[in-house]
This record gives C-alpha cells, structure tokens and sequence, in this order.
C-alpha cells in the first residue's frame, strides 16, 4: 500500500473514497464535515438522514465507519467515521485507530483503490496533530501488514495547514526509516 501526503481540500481530491471526520448526527457540521457536506450538495445529508433513521438512530458511535455515495465530490464513496474528542473525555487513543482502522476496512468492503483521509480528531476535537499523524500511519500499515483491505493501493493523507501537513511528513518519514517502505509526499 502506497502512502501520499498531499496538503489541501480534502473535497477536490479524485480518489475512491474521501473519509469525513463526521459528527455523531451524520448531518454535517464544522470544519471537514461541513466542507464535505457542503461540496458533495444535498443527495449526501439525504443519504445520512436516512443512516440516521433507519441504522443510526442514536448518532453513529465514536470510531465506527459508515460508507455512502459521494453526491457531487470527485470521489465515488464518503466513508464516514466518528473521531474521539479529548475534550469529551474521549482520550484512549483506541479509538482514534478504530477511526483509521474502521474506514479502511469499509473502503476495502467497497472496492476502492484509493483512499483521502483528514486529520481525524485534531483540530476542535482536541487531538494533537502530530499524534494523530503518528496513529494514522501506524494504523494504516497495520491494517495493510492485515491485509484488511485489500483492494486499497493508495492511502493520501490530505492535512489542511502546514503544521498538519508536517506533522503527517514526520509520521510518514519515520516510519518508512524504520520499515525501509516505499512511502512517498507530494
């Protein structure tokens, strides 16, 4: 599995799946889930609605994933997942791997090859971005090193603002001089 970082909007990326760092209610929010929400147009609250009502009642559960079609993104799926918020209380970093581990896995369920994630959790959830840069990495080549998703090829993480887009080259970096991987940045 090949990873890339590429720094930018995580809605213009021409990938299979797009993650949505998603709220609980599945119906758009702030930062990344509202760029989504707002770029993929009204088929994608429809579909959520209806996740909400007919599997989801209560919110879709923190570090659970959940795919659905991608109205007018580039992508073909958003895999949905629910990051941890620190300041919930929600500090175990397993929940933050479910997050990456999860949405993968549905990405395999679906076919895809390719694969954009945000910065899941940091940001207003609290997380620090070089931690979760570092969980996302680590998750990313255990569910590979799994073969829990086999069809995914390409892993692009997509961290908005500089800090992040470091924090993510850092993660990539270190890993690959420990594992001596094929890991590449663009």
């Amino acid at each position: 599995m090949q990873i890339e970082i590429v720094p930018g909007d995580i809605t213009t990326q021409r990938v299979d799946v797009i993650v949505n760092a998603a709220n609980e209610s599945l119906l758009g929010g702030g930062g990344v889930d509202g760029a989504i929400h707002a770029a993929a147009g009204p088929a994608l609250l429809e579909e959520c609605r209806e996740l909400r009502r007919t599997r989801f009642p209560r919110g879709l559960p923190v570090g659970e994933a959940v795919a659905t079609s991608a109205g007018d993104l580039a992508a073909r799926w958003v895999v949905h997942t629910v990051g941890p918020n620190r300041h919930r209380g929600q500090v175990d970093p397993a929940l933050l791997v479910s997050c990456f581990r999860t949405s993968l896995v549905r990405a395999g369920e679906l076919g895809a090859g390719s694969v954009a994630f945000p910065a899941i959790s940091a940001g207003v959830f609290g997380w620090d971005v070089e931690q979760v840069a570092t969980i996302a990495v680590r998750t990313v080549h255990a569910v590979d090193a799994a073969q829990e998703a086999t069809s995914v090829d390409l892993v692009r993480f997509v961290p908005f603002g500089q800090r992040a887009a470091s924090a993510f080259t850092a993660a990539v970096a270190e890993w690959g001089r420990g594992m001596g991987e094929p890991w590449t940045s663009s």
